[in-house]
C-alpha cells in the first residue's frame, strides 16, 4: 500500500518532482526568494533569522511542511524559510533519510510536485479505523457552515469558502472529504485552485433528491466576484 496523507483515508500516489533550478535560488532578483541585505517585499512580511530559531533550518521547513495540505515546491518553501533551495533541497533530503531511519510514524517524500509529509503505509490499518470512527461523530459547527458555503456555491475553491467564512477552512475541507459528502469537482481555469462541490452521499444523508431541493439560502451568501476580491484582500 503506498504512503498515507495523514488526513484523509485514501492512498497517496507518487508523482513527478517540479524541477527548480538553483540560478533562480541564488539570484537575489529571483521572485520570492529573498538574499540578505535585500528587503522583503511587502511591508507585512514577518522578519525573521532562521538560524536563530531552536531546531535551525531543519525544524523550520518542519513546520511549514507540517500545515500544508498538498505538496509544496521547494522554491516556495526557500520563500518561506529565506534560504537558497539548494540549502532547502539539502534540508529535505536529511529529513526524508532521518525519519527512514527512526522508523517515525510518517514520512516525507517527493510527490505532485513537490514535497509532503505522509502517515507510513505500515499505520495503514491504524489510521483507517481511526478515520472509520471518525465518521460516527457529529459534524461541529465549522464543518457545518463549512458544507453549506460549498453546497450552495459549488463548484468553489477553498480560497472562496475561506473568504465567506472569515477563517482558515483547510483542516475542515479534509474532514468533509473524509466523510465522502464533499469531492474534487475541477479546477479553476484562471487559478488553477480545485473547486469543491457536494457529492450524492451528501444529498442522501440529507433526504434531497437534487441540490434544487435545497432551501432558499443561495440569495444571501456573496457572489463569486465578491468572494474572489475578499480572497485577494486575505492574501495581501
Amino acid at each position: 500500500m503506498s504512503e498515507q496523507d495523514p488526513a484523509a483515508p485514501a492512498a497517496e500516489v507518487d508523482e513527478p518532482v517540479q524541477a527548480v533550478t538553483d540560478t533562480e535560488a541564488l539570484d537575489p532578483e529571483s521572485e520570492g526568494v529573498e538574499r540578505e541585505g535585500v528587503e522583503p517585499q511587502g511591508s507585512d512580511q514577518v522578519a525573521f533569522d532562521i538560524h536563530a530559531f531552536p531546531g535551525g533550518a531543519k525544524s523550520a521547513l518542519e513546520a511549514v511542511l507540517m500545515v500544508v495540505d498538498e505538496p509544496i515546491t521547494e522554491i516556495a518553501l526557500a520563500t518561506a524559510v529565506e534560504l537558497p533551495v539548494e540549502d532547502v533541497r539539502e534540508v529535505l533530503t536529511e529529513l526524508e533519510e532521518e525519519y527512514a531511519a527512526d522508523q517515525r510514524g510518517f514520512t516525507l517524500r517527493q510527490v505532485g510536485g513537490g514535497w509532503r509529509m505522509y502517515s507510513r503505509s505500515d499505520y495503514a490499518p491504524v489510521v483507517e479505523k481511526f478515520l472509520l470512527e471518525g465518521q460516527q461523530a457529529r459534524l461541529t459547527q465549522a464543518s457545518l457552515e463549512t458544507l453549506a458555503v460549498i453546497a450552495y456555491r459549488q463548484p468553489i475553491s477553498r480560497s472562496r469558502v475561506s473568504a465567506v467564512r472569515g477563517v482558515n477552512v483547510d483542516g475542515v475541507v479534509r474532514t468533509l472529504l473524509s466523510r465522502g459528502l464533499i469531492e474534487e469537482v475541477g479546477t479553476d481555469g484562471e487559478h488553477g485552485a480545485v473547486l469543491y462541490g457536494t457529492t450524492t452521499y451528501f444529498l442522501e444523508r440529507l433526504g434531497l433528491g437534487t441540490l434544487d431541493d435545497l432551501p432558499a439560502l443561495a440569495p444571501y451568501l456573496p457572489e463569486i466576484d465578491v468572494l474572489d476580491e475578499i480572497a485577494e484582500v486575505g492574501r495581501g
